[in-house]
């Protein structure tokens, strides 16, 4: 899809501005005058939120996926049989993260959700991450990809297994996320403070990645001027909310790697306005159910071709 780069590092502050207002929204909620950090440290001491042990972990995530699915299908989303089994595993690397597998061809295995724990890590907070078991699972990725491969009378092998375009898989995800909380799924303030922290990154992603790599100036609250890893490193920080070890990994991919860092966010923000299109072509008669089955059967491709095919101009 083209990209004006201009309007998308405003828009990209823009965002990063209006989530962060609603995050220090919820920290208020949760302890008068609160910054979102205290906020962070609130959620973060609060025991519903904690979990202990991998098996725990593991539980935690199945549960989750597995309540989502059955709230989900026949009325979001056509869920085929197939698809509506996940496994959640903890994954033999220790390389911190979540991520998906998607299903052998035939099903015979499932498409899986692998939570990668760091060495000694025994203790699990789940505020933050329920937005990434929507995101990798139900209705991200695994919906995304599973469903795809199961379209084997609508699309060839390559179309099914190996076709990937990051704005259109992770943008699905991201619309996932959001998805969910546009259904209430989110209410809860520290799940919605998780899924706007998670939405921080991206979007700081964007703002660093074309800033840098198109030499816009930096915003005036890093200092203006030329961008440098210095004022990249301090609004990353100030919007990352993650580990530090974590922000600089990904802050020097994001300098060694343009464009694939705001591909996400964009991703999200083309998926939005293709839905908001066949919403006001079709008005009353506009059904997300069928938005998605139609979008989803088209396959991985590229944000352009997705929206002519959803808009059947080609």
């Amino acid at each position: 899809a083209a990209v004006d780069l201009e309007e998308t590092y405003r828009w990209g502050q823009q965002e990063v501005a209006s989530l962060n207002a609603q995050m220090t929204e919820i920290a208020e909620g949760l302890e008068p005058g609160a910054s979102v950090q205290r906020g962070v440290e609130i959620l973060d001491a609060d025991e519903k939120y904690q979990l202990q042990g991998t098996d725990a972990l593991k539980a935690w995530m199945q549960a989750r996926a597995d309540e989502v699915i059955e709230s989900l299908k026949d009325v979001h989303f056509d869920i085929p049989g197939p698809v509506q089994t996940i496994e959640c595993m903890i994954a033999p690397t220790q390389t911190g993260g979540i991520y998906y597998t998607g299903p052998s061809d035939d099903f015979t295995r499932p498409g899986r959700m692998w939570w990668s724990v760091p060495k000694g890590n025994t203790e699990f907070r789940t505020w933050n991450e329920l937005t990434t078991v929507y995101h990798e699972g139900v209705p991200g990725h695994h919906l995304q990809v599973g469903q795809t491969v199961y379209r084997s009378a609508l699309l060839n092998k390559w179309r099914r297994l190996e076709a990937w375009t990051s704005g259109h898989g992770e943008g699905w995800a991201l619309y996932a996320e959001r998805l969910m909380a546009e259904l209430g799924y989110m209410d809860d303030p520290g799940n919605r403070m998780g899924w706007l922290a998670g939405q921080s990154l991206r979007a700081a992603r964007v703002v660093i990645d074309i800033g840098v790599h198109c030499g816009f100036d930096a915003p005036d609250e890093v200092g203006g001027g030329a961008w440098d890893y210095d004022k990249a490193w301090t609004y990353l920080t100030r919007y990352g909310f993650m580990d530090e070890k974590i922000l600089r990994f990904e802050l020097n991919r994001y300098l060694g790697w343009p464009g694939q860092a705001p591909s996400y966010k964009i991703g999200e923000r083309l998926w939005l306005q293709l839905r908001d299109e066949v919403r006001e072509r079709e008005g009353d008669a506009f059904d997300l159910k069928a938005f998605h089955r139609r979008a989803l059967d088209i396959g991985g491709v590229g944000l352009d071709t997705l929206r002519a095919a959803v808009l059947q101009e080609i």
